[in-house]
């Protein structure tokens, strides 16, 4: 009942919210305006979406949760991330200040307590590669928030899979906050589909990709395999996917990582689906993804072996196809 009322109270809350911080944005003029080139929408469309996010869920874990170093630790450096994406949705900061935030960020909640816990990785490589994990992911979802609906969708079905994951693992706090968070997002989500009324912003993506990579941390997916390891990868396996695709063809056209252009998976779709169709059909792939990931922390080496194997096979075709699409028109 607890979860329940949590998640609902967060759906609610970033629902009524929502049109709130949309009137704010307008009235500030912090607006999305189209340039003829990656943003193509018609009209301007705000920003801010993502501080009702944030405070639904901020008030939803406020109301049910006792506050441990954990989750203040997990609190603390959120925010510090959303304020990292809000001084860039104001054009106040540079591609290598936002990484350095993003970076300090990551910092406070490796010293909550909250980094990669594993048997076999010894301290000194587990710091280092938390905050590469946390980096990697909360740009992923940054970059990916180009379509209407298509970042808070693929968020709300991995923080939903997180949630499962660290139920079945026991770990009950996590498994809450991760609720929380996917009602947060699901409320904001009934007015970013398209046509979109407002978008996340810098501020909501920064935040809600942050939190996705802590949550996803050690929630036991080791216990039938170690190849399980990579369950996290797989839930939020379409962001990183993205990010991948995007790094090498800038790098094979010798573009610079962090000049945009055209070449994300889901603008290339969007050449052979509509807007929703994309949106829907990223959805579709991430509750695959995610069905896989919970699928192989429960069964043996060598069926996970076989499973990740085909995955990455099929991840691998829909790259190769995605190139083969013509973005100079």
């Amino acid at each position: 009942m607890r979860y329940a009322v949590a998640f609902i109270l967060s759906f609610v809350f970033a629902l009524y919210w929502t049109p709130l911080m949309r009137k704010a944005a307008l009235q500030l003029g912090i607006v999305d305006r189209p340039d003829g080139l990656l943003k193509n929408h018609r009209d301007p469309v705000p920003y801010l979406g993502g501080i009702a996010v944030f405070m639904a869920f901020l008030f939803s874990v406020g109301m049910f949760t006792d506050f441990g170093q954990e989750t203040l630790g997990l609190l603390l450096s959120g925010s510090i991330a959303l304020m990292v994406g809000l001084l860039d949705d104001f054009g106040a900061m540079t591609p290598s200040q936002k990484l350095l935030g993003q970076t300090l960020a990551a910092l406070v909640l490796i010293k909550s307590g909250i980094y990669i816990k594993l048997e076999f990785l010894p301290i000194w490589l587990a710091i280092p590669l938390t905050v590469l994990w946390i980096l990697a992911v909360t740009n992923a979802l940054n970059i990916i928030d180009i379509l209407d609906g298509l970042a808070a969708g693929i968020s709300v079905i991995a923080a939903l899979s997180i949630a499962i994951a660290n139920f079945m693992a026991g770990r009950y706090a996590v498994a809450f906050l991760s609720l929380v968070l996917a009602g947060a997002i699901l409320g904001f989500l009934r007015h970013n589909f398209y046509p979109a009324k407002i978008y996340l912003g810098d501020a909501g993506s920064l935040f809600i990709g942050f939190m996705l990579a802590a949550l996803s941390m050690n929630a036991g997916y080791t216990r039938a395999n170690l190849l399980a390891v990579l369950s996290p990868v797989l839930i939020l396996g379409i962001p990183l996917f993205d990010l991948t695709l995007v790094m090498w063809i800038r790098w094979r056209n010798g573009i610079p990582m962090m000049k945009g252009s055209p070449d994300h998976f889901a603008l290339r779709l969007r050449r052979l689906l509509s807007v929703r169709e994309t949106a829907v059909t990223a959805y579709i792939i991430g509750a695959l993804l995610s069905g896989i990931a919970l699928l192989i922390s429960q069964i043996s080496l060598e069926w996970a072996l076989a499973t990740m194997g085909g995955t990455l096979s099929a991840a691998c075709l829909s790259a190769y196809l995605l190139m083969k699409v013509d973005m100079r028109s």
